[in-house]
């Protein structure tokens, strides 16, 4: 499977956020990642729909949309109207809706995503992969950017790419967001994953097209 690279934009500067959709296009990215915090279900409050639909018009890079907020379910539409390419839900926050609630995302013509924190076992993602677009885990406590990756993460990318190719789904979308850098990419995608986000290691790079060429394995 082709590895793609969703660099994060929690990791920009704010106030340079233009400039900064505009170096991920051209170095490369494949997908713009947006980290979405309420404040409650994380501590932090980063940004919401708003800012979304601000960034549509600058990119023609799909916009991955990681709600890490309470009750998603209320922000499903608004995301979709601004402009989102996939929105990604948590299964902790949905409990026992989570695939309803991918449906929702679906029924809006937005693909959709169920993510798992640190702690939450990779079965609990088992049955969305029939659904899903994507599958995400998280290999730190989400919240905050620069973070050292989790090493048992990569048991529960195994566990999922395992998963999905029984069932029939073995091209499924598998993400790993947290802590990812050159050197440790390649231990995810051997694991199984195929979409790496990476904020840090992209916007700290003197050279982000280079970096995004070796996350990649190019």
């Amino acid at each position: 499977m082709n590895v793609k690279i969703a660099p994060s934009i929690l990791a920009c500067d704010f106030a340079r956020v233009g400039e900064a959709i505009a170096m991920l296009e051209k170095s490369g990215a494949d997908l713009v990642h947006c980290d979405v915090m309420d404040g409650t279900f994380v501590p932090p409050i980063t940004f919401g729909a708003q800012m979304v639909g601000a960034i549509r018009p600058l990119t023609r890079l799909p916009l991955d949309c990681h709600l890490m907020v309470e009750h998603p379910w209320t922000q499903i539409a608004s995301f979709a109207e601004a402009g989102a390419d996939l929105i990604t839900v948590h299964a902790e926050a949905c409990g026992e809706t989570l695939v309803s609630r991918l449906r929702e995302i679906k029924a809006l013509g937005v693909k959709a995503g169920a993510v798992i924190n640190p702690e939450t076992p990779a079965e609990a993602l088992f049955g969305a992969a029939e659904i899903a677009d994507l599958l995400l885990i998280m290999s730190v406590h989400p919240g905050w950017g620069g973070q050292k990756f989790i090493p048992e993460s990569l048991n529960k990318i195994e566990a999922l790419r395992g998963y999905a190719v029984r069932i029939g789904r073995g091209d499924l979308d598998i993400e790993v967001d947290g802590g990812i850098t050159e050197g440790n990419a390649a231990d995810a995608v051997l694991a199984g994953a195929n979409v790496l986000v990476a904020g840090s290691a992209v916007f700290r790079s003197a050279d982000p097209a280079a970096t995004i060429r070796r996350l990649r394995g190019a």
